[in-house]
């Protein structure tokens, strides 16, 4: 039963992500964290590679390459700060930056800040997913940020082109540092069904809800989410 709840948790997240173009990481990472934390990052990581290949395919025309590669180069440094994170720290602590990550995606998603998404600016955020997309899996809110001036089939095309690219990277860095395990991949392939039949219902629900609605669901869920981890981990260092 329990792998049907995750998987549950992850059809609506991937339903949310192929909607609005994130929200695999934010919306599930927090009941993984909860329920099986032994599969963070790594297997969240791998469905959002699968999940992001598909949407990019679905949505390739409407990608703005001079994002996505900016972003990658940006990346690189927080893929390597991510691994160093996943390698060293204790797993109490990496929840609290998953928490942290959880509720500065929806602080900075709710807020109306429109950064320019200017070559510095696209940098800077690839660095800052990298460095929390490879540590906790959370990823998506830095990019989205500065792409909140295009429209929304341009969003959802170049912020799942960069995850292709990016989560590659963070999945080789995991792999480096022995964060990626057959343990994981397993678990990844008992729960892509979950996210395949979450990107199909995606297509229905962007025609019937309105993103800002299935946003806002995600973004309750999530905090939710986030506050228990903290209670958790906060609970686990005083302990220890």
């Amino acid at each position: 039963m329990e792998i049907i709840g995750i998987g549950l948790v992850i059809l609506a997240a991937s339903c949310l992500q192929g909607a609005i173009g994130f929200g695999l990481g934010m919306m599930a990472a927090p009941v993984l964290a909860i329920i099986r934390p032994d599969l963070l990052p790594a297997t969240l990581i791998l469905l959002t590679v699968a999940l992001s290949v598909a949407m990019f395919l679905r949505e390739r025309t409407s990608v703005d390459w001079r994002i996505v590669m900016w972003a990658l180069i940006g990346r690189i440094p927080g893929v390597v700060l991510g691994a160093l994170a996943v390698a060293f720290l204790p797993s109490a602590a990496l929840s609290l930056i998953l928490a942290a990550a959880v509720l500065g995606g929806v602080a900075f998603s709710l807020v109306g800040w429109k950064p320019a998404p200017t070559t510095g600016n696209v940098m800077i955020a690839g660095a800052a997913s990298g460095l929390f997309g490879t540590s906790t899996s959370i990823g998506g809110p830095p990019i989205a940020l500065v792409m909140r001036s295009l429209a929304p089939s341009q969003i959802r095309a170049t912020i799942n082109a960069y995850f292709t690219f990016g989560t590659a990277m963070s999945l080789t860095g995991l792999a480096l540092g022995g964060a990626l395990t057959l343990h994981h991949v397993l678990a990844a392939a008992w729960l892509a069904p979950f996210m395949v039949v979450g990107l199909l219902l995606s297509s229905l629900v962007i025609t019937r809800i309105s993103s800002r609605a299935l946003f806002l669901i995600g973004v309750i869920a999530s905090v939710l989410g986030a506050a228990i981890v903290i209670v958790q981990a906060v609970g686990a260092l005083t302990a220890g």
